[in-house]
């Protein structure tokens, strides 16, 4: 009965997030660098967006699969950013229950959904290159419409259950040392047994990020396979420039997340702290690079943001 009365309280009350409980000193020091890479990453994914959507010669299925990315890149570091900086500045460490497991939610399928991008820009680069004369007939603006929705879809509704499996679930504490609602840390604080909710999390995970990652390589095999049997120079060099930015982005944002994964494993050998900060950083160093990359290395891009400086 006491136990029934404290989760219920809990639910009443929500959450209290705890950011680098041995170090929360440095949060004053943190939210300096944070907010900065935070401005950076919404400018820039706002002007990448404006830029695509404003000059007619980047209305194209590269680019408009780059907006996409660009879009996921924002939602995700509004979803996350804005709650750790406000735990930062104000002191406000207290999330509600339900909007703890919409963070949850929000971050499992959005960045499941940023993966599955890559895996279609991917798809879209072999096209262009291992079969440029049939570019156009294969990717077009109906396969962006069609890939935007399976994109959505597939780590949409794969990514739900976590978040509801964690709502189910009946708290005997409150406190979350974490500076977001990931599943993990806030299941922790379950009565229940997770053993369910850890093993949907770890299977689906895996697969969707594990399939994506592996048919990116395949798409990047066939190409070096193609670009190598180029006799030209010069269309190899024109080849592999149109796949740097991407392969650049792939680079961030598996990098980062690789890192994140092992420091979870290992949790019990390292400082706690560390994958908190790691957490933080994988919502926004990724989207604040991938514009930048794109934009200092893609020429009609850098010509298209200079057109629109020019109009303001």
């Amino acid at each position: 009965m006491d136990m029934e009365s404290n989760s219920s309280s809990i639910q009443d009350s929500g959450f209290l997030l705890i950011c680098f409980p041995n170090c929360q000193s440095w949060q004053h020091w943190l939210s300096l660098p944070f907010s900065l890479l935070f401005l950076l990453a919404v400018g820039a994914n706002a002007t990448l967006l404006l830029t695509i959507r404003l000059e007619t010669s980047l209305h194209q299925p590269m680019y408009y699969l780059l907006s996409l990315l660009s879009l996921l890149d924002m939602v995700l570091c509004l979803t996350v950013i804005p709650k750790v900086l406000d735990n930062f500045w104000f002191g406000n460490r207290s999330i509600s229950f339900s909007a703890c497991f919409l963070q949850m939610f929000l971050m499992n399928s959005f960045l499941t959904m940023e993966s599955c991008t890559f895996m279609v820009m991917a798809y879209d680069r072999y096209v262009a290159i291992c079969h440029p004369l049939r570019y156009p007939s294969i990717i077009t603006d109906q396969f962006v419409v069609r890939a935007s929705v399976f994109v959505v879809a597939r780590n949409g509704l794969l990514t739900l259950p976590i978040p509801i499996l964690s709502s189910q679930l009946r708290y005997c504490a409150r406190i979350i040392t974490n500076c977001i609602c990931t599943n993990l840390s806030v299941s922790r604080l379950s009565c229940d047994d997770i053993t369910i909710n850890r093993l949907y999390q770890f299977v689906v995970g895996w697969t969707l990020l594990g399939s994506d990652f592996i048919l990116v390589v395949i798409s990047y095999s066939l190409i070096l396979r193609v670009v190598l049997r180029l006799k030209a120079e010069g269309v190899v060099a024109k080849a592999l420039s149109t796949c740097g930015s991407h392969f650049i982005l792939i680079l961030f944002f598996s990098t980062v997340l690789l890192v994140l994964v092992i420091t979870n494993l290992a949790r019990e050998r390292i400082p706690p702290d560390v994958p908190i900060l790691l957490n933080i950083l994988h919502h926004l160093v990724p989207p604040a690079l991938n514009p930048i990359v794109y934009g200092v290395r893609t020429k009609e891009i850098k010509q298209g943001i200079q057109n629109l400086l020019r109009r303001w």
